[in-house]
């Protein structure tokens, strides 16, 4: 396809006491001046000519049919465009001569499901807008697409001619929040909603319990939260006007109650389910625990089949998620009653005894008239196909569903607590390339899931590991599986994510508000800022060895406003990129100043931060980081001072250097430096001449 995605805007930032300079270089120009800054990217796109301002006249019609879902989504999508645009627009939606005209097939849904057609068609021409969708939640997503097209044109905001057909390669495009480790206040879940809607995604997986915290209210059984909740939980209403919201923007709410195992939350206040009889506390810590339901007695599966039709009558989904994983089998081997029920019934192992409850409550998920989610430890040769695999495993446990006639999504690649880059992420694909899946074993992938894991995060912090990487893989799950320029993607994600900002997303400006908290002043948190632009934070692993966190830990430190796959990553990767390779003199030289400015702010920014600490002592933590930053600006300055001399350095500093380089690549101080490649490439280009 053949479109402005194309175009490229290269931008890079340089932090010098708080200020943000930018530069920028526009490599290709379109005849249309169609600005491509759609994400996710649509299946086809083709350009007009022209475009339609907006103005007070901009008028909407929806041809005289009525649904309060697409109503309201208009009316959202007319206050953004006024915020945007500064233009006051009639709500009134049944204009005689509308700019804008939305045709929806069917108007009588009420929330989507898997199966709804979320397909679309976008022409835009000079004088007139059509939007035609087969239901109102199509519909919804190219509203999405309309707010994206906004651009500027001769001092005036338009729309510019262009004709979309989209539709989504995968039915489940899901998004996972734990809130069981740590509790996420509504607000959290809103503004998390919000953003997803913007992005199209359309499940919103609901990790409700675990070993840490059962998050929801229960009127049959109220032990289970007044118990297993240190009072955080969310309350069935509440629950309930989540759901509407989530409804009215196009996403499906699946929760997860996760059992046999991660149950130690239940079992404070109803050890009598539980495999061994002890006494049962909240867990602070994290990682596997023996606690787990009681698989051979009756008892238990009445408990689930009265606990499973409360949450069934309470979320309308067609799907529950019943977890599944991590169960270690310790404690049913330690029960001789359990073992004995295993030799009775020819268990060879816990697996065995897996499947079997697994099977069990697969039927009284059924009765309730829902499907069962799990993740790929309930995958057994003897798993009913009509179980559905969430895979943390990889793409080959999920082949392994697919093969087997169960169909799956996959979330291996997308933990996002693995605070890998969008780039890695974005690459990875439910259906790979060399899949060996027949096309009908392919059907049954589903799509994916992104996964926000709750160990390590806040309600301060949980944005900024989210957004804006979210939204790439937002995009690996919409568009077709040969939209892979990673390039182009970070240029329309810088894009999205000052959209995501104005939602009232707080990716952005949580880390910064807790720079200020660790710095005490704005000015000092600009000078902190120099750094920790430098940084990501290293993944759940390495931090949970080094730091050893629990629900305990305090998450106000500096790694905690960090943020993963920081601007600075891909904007330096561009700036030398663009010094070493520019045929343009002119943006050669430019190229250098910025890269020149950037070098030296972090050799100014050790002593400044150096004195920073005496006052403010939790800028210890990154000490060794702020003793190798400004050695990388001296490196940097050094090879951009041989490349412009054509003189190589001496053998003896080049060595120097690649040892700095070697020594921060490591894992140190809870962070990693993510401007190192770039670093090395100017290196090697030094030594060169």
């Amino acid at each position: 396809m053949n479109h402005a995605s194309t175009l490229r805007h290269h931008c890079a930032r340089v932090i010098v006491s708080g200020t943000l300079c930018f530069m920028t270089h526009i490599l290709a120009a379109q005849s249309s001046n169609f600005k491509n800054t759609l994400l996710p990217q649509p299946s086809k796109v083709a350009l007009g000519s022209g475009a339609i301002p907006i103005t007070k006249n901009f008028t909407v019609s929806f041809n005289g049919t009525h649904n309060t879902i697409l109503e309201a989504g208009v009316r959202r999508t007319l206050d953004s465009l006024e915020t945007e645009t500064d233009t006051p627009l009639s709500k009134e939606l049944q204009a005689v001569n509308p700019t804008l005209v939305i045709q929806v097939q069917d108007v009588t849904g009420t929330r989507p499901t898997l199966e709804t057609d979320e397909t679309y068609t976008l022409s835009v021409s000079k004088d007139k807008i059509t939007l035609q969708a087969h239901t109102v939640f199509g519909a919804l997503h190219g509203l999405q697409t309309l707010q994206q097209l906004v651009q500027v044109e001769d001092g005036r905001y338009v729309i510019p001619a262009v004709d979309i057909n989209d539709s989504p390669r995968f039915p489940w495009r899901g998004f996972m929040l734990d809130v069981s480790r740590h509790f996420m206040p509504l607000p959290v879940i809103y503004r998390t909603l919000d953003g997803m809607a913007a992005v199209k995604l359309n499940v919103f997986h609901w990790h409700l319990t675990d070993d840490q915290g059962f998050r929801i209210e229960s009127k049959l059984f109220p032990l289970l939260t007044s118990k297993g909740s240190d009072g955080l939980f969310y309350t069935q209403d509440q629950v309930r006007a989540v759901i509407a919201y989530a409804s009215a923007r196009g996403i499906r709410i699946v929760p997860e109650f996760d059992v046999p195992g991660h149950v130690t939350s239940w079992l404070v206040g109803m050890p009598q389910f539980g495999s061994v009889r002890r006494s049962y506390e909240i867990s602070r810590t994290f990682g596997v625990w023996d606690g787990a339901l009681d698989p051979t007695r009756e008892s238990t599966y009445q408990f689930l089949d009265a606990f499973i039709g409360e949450m069934s009558a309470l979320f309308p989904d067609d799907y529950l998620h019943l977890g599944g994983d991590e169960s270690n089998g310790a404690d049913w081997k330690a029960n001789p009653a359990i073992v004995a029920y295993m030799h009775a019934h020819n268990m060879k192992s816990t697996d065995d005894l897996q499947t079997y409850f697994s099977t069990r409550v697969l039927t009284l998920v059924h009765q309730h008239h829902k499907q069962m989610v799990g993740w790929d430890e309930i995958l057994t040769p003897g798993t009913p196909k009509d179980a559905l695999i969430q895979s943390w495993r990889g793409v080959e446990s999920l082949a392994v569903a697919a093969k087997q006639g169960n169909r799956g999504i996959l979330s291996a690649p997308y933990y996002l607590d693995g605070m890998k880059s969008a780039e890695r992420m974005y690459l990875d694909d439910p259906i790979p390339s060399n899949t060996t899946l027949t096309a009908a074993e392919q059907k049954l992938i589903l799509g994916g899931e992104v996964c926000m894991w709750a160990e390590q995060i806040t309600p301060q912090t949980v944005d900024s590991r989210v957004w804006p990487r979210t939204a790439a893989l937002a995009e690996r799950f919409w568009s077709p599986r040969d939209t892979r320029d990673v390039h182009d993607m970070y240029r329309r994600l810088e894009v999205e994510s000052i959209r995501l900002d104005g939602l009232g997303l707080s990716h952005i400006s949580g880390p910064e508000s807790g720079l200020r908290q660790l710095a005490g002043s704005e000015a000092a948190a600009s000078q902190l800022a120099v750094l920790v632009s430098t940084l990501s934070p290293v993944s759940f692993g390495d931090r949970y060895n080094q730091q050893k966190t629990s629900q305990l830990t305090p998450m106000g430190n500096a790694v905690d406003y960090t943020r993963p796959d920081p601007p600075l990553r891909e904007d330096l990767r561009l700036l030398v990129e663009g010094y070493l390779h520019s045929s343009s003199p002119a943006d050669h030289i430019a190229a250098r100043k910025q890269l020149q400015t950037l070098f030296q702010s972090w050799v100014s920014s050790g002593s400044s931060l150096d004195a920073l600490s005496i006052e403010h002592p939790k800028l210890n933590q990154l000490t060794l980081r702020r003793a190798q930053l400004p050695k990388l600006g001296q490196l940097g300055l050094q090879s951009l001072a041989s490349i412009e001399s054509h003189t190589a350095p001496a053998p003896a500093w080049i060595d120097e250097q690649n040892s700095v380089l070697k020594t921060a690549a490591d894992h140190s101080e809870l962070t990693d430096f993510v401007i190192l490649p770039p670093l090395q490439q100017l290196l090697d280009t030094a030594g060169l001449h």
